[in-house]
């Protein structure tokens, strides 16, 4: 009589009640560790894109400088700033291998200006001289105007005595703010 008392109380209720408990902690252990999980993965995550963050940050702040000096360049207006590099250019070179013979200022943009919803204008020169010297002015304009994007180059030789001359007409496209 007492003896089923004694298995019920004393043995079958405490292995099931250690079982349920067993079972309890075991469900919390997998709830805890796919949160740890879970967390583990969002700080990586949350770490991989500080570290990008950062380092955008860092070649941000080096070409700030460059950025301000191209919307200062971008807010002057092109035509003058143009005349203005040009005549500074033509100082540096020897007159003889580098005169500019015409500009002008296009009504409309050419080539992809004339298509883009940014704003910008049309500008053509004309200029004579040699080879060499007027494609480094070229070079030295663009370099001072990143805003320039070259449409169209024509290049005829020179109806003078001097053969070492030639005549260049330009046409760019000039973005502006």
């Amino acid at each position: 009589m007492y003896k089923q008392s004694i298995i019920l109380f004393g043995i079958v209720i405490p292995i099931v009640i250690a079982a349920v408990l067993i079972g309890a902690c075991a469900f919390v252990r997998g709830k805890i560790t796919a949160s740890f999980d879970e967390k583990v993965l969002y700080y990586s995550g949350y770490e991989n894109s500080r570290l990008g963050a950062l380092a955008i940050e860092a070649q941000i702040s080096r070409q700030r400088e460059d950025y301000v000096r191209w919307n200062e360049l971008l807010e002057q207006e092109t035509f003058s700033l143009v005349t203005t590099n040009l005549r500074a250019i033509g100082e540096t070179l020897p007159p003889k291998e580098f005169q500019q013979t015409a500009f002008e200022r296009l009504g409309t943009s050419a080539g992809i200006g004339s298509v883009s919803a940014q704003k910008s204008s049309g500008l053509r020169f004309n200029f004579r001289g040699t080879f060499r010297t007027v494609q480094k002015a070229f070079l030295e304009l663009e370099t001072r105007m990143p805003n320039l994007q070259l449409q169209q180059l024509k290049i005829d030789p020179n109806s003078s005595t001097e053969s070492s001359l030639l005549n260049f007409q330009v046409t760019y496209t000039a973005w502006e703010s």
